[in-house]
């Protein structure tokens, strides 16, 4: 049997959008700018969740100065087309509606900025089944950081009955450090030895075992 959860903190890249072609087409897009083409988008997949800066550094040796212009460049493809690029994944407004029903509160918690998650989470009409988007500043943060905004936002106070979903190991170390358990979900970009290895609380295959929470 799984805890019954009463407040539900989504993930946004991975969790609730399949936002691959988008992120890889503006990672793609700054690489070029640094003489950099990057062909297998494959590859590129790991920039899906974790904060941009800290990607161009490890992936590709990016200066702190080179990684912060290359989240400029990111972005410059992205609000305009790779934002659009994305579609969500099957199965998770049904999810959503019935989390609602339930009477249980669901919240968006993602490393993306907030000005462009509360667009897509409106652009794809999920606005209404949550009861906040919570995300970045445009100059960043930790994933840690965005899920205490969104729970001090919220007046949250008990987390015993507070649950994040994710695909990341970002989502299961801030989760952690925030006192929170956390649902790692395999439909998205992470894999189960990444969850394993980060010691998510459960690990689920599809977006249906969501509601087994």
């Amino acid at each position: 049997m799984s805890k019954k959860y009463e407040i539900f903190l989504f993930d946004l890249d991975g969790t609730i959008t399949d936002s691959a072609l988008g992120i890889t087409n503006s990672v793609m897009y700054a690489l070029k700018k640094f003489g950099i083409e990057e062909t297998d988008r494959t590859k590129l997949y790991k920039f899906i969740g974790p904060p941009l800066t800290e990607s161009f550094e490890k992936f590709y040796g990016f200066t702190k100065e080179q990684s912060l212009d290359g989240v400029k460049y990111y972005r410059e493809y992205y609000h305009d087309k790779g934002i659009y690029e994305n579609r969500v994944y099957d199965g998770l407004e049904e999810v959503l509606k019935k989390i609602n029903e339930a009477g249980k509160q669901a919240i968006v918690a993602t490393s993306k900025p907030e000005k462009y998650a509360k667009t897509i989470i409106d652009h794809f009409h999920l606005t209404q089944y949550f009861a906040c988007v919570a995300g970045m500043e445009m100059d960043g943060g930790t994933k840690a950081q965005v899920i205490t905004y969104a729970l001090e936002k919220n007046d949250i106070t008990d987390k015993s009955n507070v649950l994040m979903i994710g695909d990341r190991e970002h989502d299961v170390i801030g989760a952690h450090e925030n006192g929170l358990d956390c649902l790692g979900i395999l439909y998205g970009f992470g894999s189960r030895k990444e969850f394993e290895e980060a010691g998510a609380d459960y690990i689920r295959e599809n977006v249906e075992d969501i509601l087994q929470f």
